[in-house]
């Protein structure tokens, strides 16, 4: 991250401090949204709307960077603990986490409560704007629409139909509330991220601001959301009619701002989407390129993040990441775990000779048993993005520590599920095998820097966190054409090969394209192999409404969850009703605001 664009950050954290705490949307609006001099006054330069902006990031920054615990939602995600995660709350299992996320839903309207204050007020500036000031004032404008947009269409994800407001309220409308139907607010963001595109620069201004193919992509993404559920229904909702014709134009849509996305502004994959170098196993001192784009070093800035909310560092409180804490073990910064892969992804990972999937691995405590999930032989020729992803056993992951200079002795410890901490010796040298918490046999290379310097401590990162991608949109775009379309085009299918080609792998083959469901699944594949720990999979499986497929039908065996010795961890969604589904589909409305606002409507499966 740009230093200057750090300190920028401190110096309005003050703005946005106070409007991310407050505990209920009256709360939010008793705040007084604005610098330390009264609003009459500040409100005068653009460069007052600019400062007032970058607070407003900073409060929408801390309600997306954490999305790599709603991964816990879907099948290949373990999160152990959250409990540094203050804006979110919430539960981060595969079922039961949709009464969970009151403190989230409360947050989010902090967001909506700073951006609607910064676009009231830019648009008084614009009653009086000449033509000097008013294309500096515009874009400053789209981007506060922008991020009014973000955290609306995060809201409808979650809850549906909720209250909508885009001006600042009193005291008394807050408090009479009603919940706005989803097609409104639909309409409402639609128009928000058009403005976004159309008055947003070709490229960002700074490094974390928004631009005009970020706010394309997520136009094209609120549309996909809205043909999902318009095509897959969703019936907790009861507000909602599904309508299969509103699907179509949607996904038309969707594909069509794509597309712009992909062929309008010369963006490309992260080193031009090229595989890099797998050393093979048990090496990791040059690893798959993939590895390198979720790293600070290297990935912080590159054009495939077409939208990514900037951290500081060891000097910079208040804005600062805890990736490495939450992916790496103790040897990486004395780090804790607290999310890890399950073993059902390392069955995900395609042969590169094939380019299908391999046989399931065998769940044995056995290191010599053919194609055993702890021999490493058996994770050969496999997608490069497996090995910049996850360790298996005896994969080395380099040592990091906090304060230690830069340019020091490389120091590497084998991963060996089950024996922390203790001397291994490959290959006549003596190791100090990992050092972590782990109970399912894999842990994440994923995030985990492997360099060291001083503003490496675990809680002191700067990782831009990414919330577009050009890969996402490839995908994206496949799923719109095909439904769209009805059929896999060349088109995209060539999208979907060109991010298979990042992990070395063929081609997809003509039985992978053959039909519009065949082309789905491996669609599906790549999101899921592609966009793990990046907070995807549970919004995936809800707009699918793929609760069911992945979980198995209500009242039924569920999933059991095991380890790669064949240790059952947990069983999930055994018995679980109708109702349990549903719950998953659709979040509470918080009690607490329906206490306070009885206008506030409840969804169907929370009756």
């Amino acid at each position: 991250m740009k230093r200057i664009y750090n300190k920028t950050l401190i110096l309005v954290s003050f703005f946005a401090a106070s409007l991310i705490t407050t505990s209920c949307i009256d709360n939010l609006l008793n705040q007084t949204p604005t610098t330390e001099v009264g609003g009459d006054t500040f409100w005068q330069t653009e460069s007052d709307a600019e400062t007032a902006l970058i607070g407003t990031y900073s409060v929408i920054r801390q309600l997306f960077d954490r999305d790599y615990y709603l991964d816990g939602h879907g099948e290949f995600v373990h999160v152990a603990a959250a409990s540094y995660n203050d804006i979110y709350g919430g539960k981060y299992g595969p079922n039961g986490y949709g009464n969970s996320f009151d403190k989230y839903f409360k947050n989010l309207y902090g967001g909506v409560n700073s951006t609607n204050y910064v676009i009231e007020n830019i648009n008084k500036m614009l009653e009086s704007a000449n033509e000097v000031t008013r294309p500096k004032l515009e874009p400053v404008l789209a981007e506060a629409r922008f991020l009014r947009g973000l955290v609306y269409f995060r809201l409808i994800s979650l809850w549906g139909d909720v209250p909508y407001f885009d001006k600042t309220i009193t005291q008394y409308e807050a408090d009479v509330l009603t919940r706005t139907p989803i097609a409104e607010i639909y309409k409402k963001i639609y128009e928000d991220f058009k403005y976004a595109s159309e008055k947003l620069p070709k490229t960002a201004v700074a490094f974390g601001r928004a631009s005009q193919p970020a706010a394309l992509a997520f136009k094209g993404k609120l549309q996909l959301y809205w043909a999902c559920w318009n095509n897959f229904g969703w019936p907790e909702l009861d507000t909602f009619t599904p309508n299969k014709e509103e699907a179509k134009i949607a996904y038309k849509g969707a594909a069509e701002d794509f597309k712009k996305v992909i062929n309008d502004y010369g963006l490309t994959l992260f080193r031009n989407g090229e595989p890099g170098i797998d050393e093979g196993l048990g090496k990791a001192e040059t690893l798959p390129n993939y590895y390198y784009l979720f790293i600070p070093k290297t990935g912080n800035n590159d054009p495939e993040v077409l939208m990514s909310f900037t951290h500081g560092a060891y000097d910079t409180d208040g804005v600062k990441e805890e990736l490495q804490r939450d992916f790496g073990g103790r040897f990486q910064n004395n780090s804790q775990n607290y999310v890890m892969p399950k073993q059902s992804l390392a069955d995900r990972y395609q042969s590169t000779i094939t380019g299908d999937f391999c046989e399931k691995l065998i769940l044995s405590n056995d290191p010599n048993i053919e194609n055993g999930a702890i021999n490493p032989e058996s994770y050969k020729n496999r997608d490069f993005r497996m090995k910049s992803t996850i360790l298996w056993n005896y994969e080395m992951i380099r040592e990091t520590k906090d304060f230690v200079s830069e340019g020091t002795t490389d120091i590497f410890h084998p991963f060996v599920y089950k024996k922390w901490n203790a001397k291994e010796t490959i290959n006549g040298i003596q190791y100090i095998t990992y050092n972590g918490s782990c109970n399912t046999g894999h842990v994440f290379r994923k995030f985990v820097r492997n360099y060291e310097g001083e503003t490496l401590h675990r809680s002191w990162g700067d990782y831009a966190w990414p919330i577009m991608r050009l890969a996402d949109v490839y995908l994206m775009y496949a799923e719109a054409v095909n439904e769209a379309e009805g059929v896999p085009t060349e088109d995209a299918i060539d999208k979907v090969n060109k991010v298979r080609h990042r992990g070395n792998l063929p081609p997809l083959t003509s039985n992978k394209t053959s039909t519009r469901e065949e082309f789905f699944k491996a669609i599906e594949q790549e999101r899921i192999v592609e966009l793990v720990g990046e907070g995807h999979r549970g919004f995936d499986i809800r707009r699918w409404r793929a609760m069911e497929r992945v979980w198995g039908p209500p009242m039924g065996n569920g999933i059991e969850e095991y380890d790669t010795h064949g240790t059952r961890i947990r069983t999930v969604f055994r018995n679980a009703s109708e109702l349990d589904y549903q719950r998953c589909y659709i979040f509470k409305i918080p009690q607490s605001e329906r206490d306070r606002n009885p206008n506030l409507t409840q969804n169907k499966p929370w009756l």
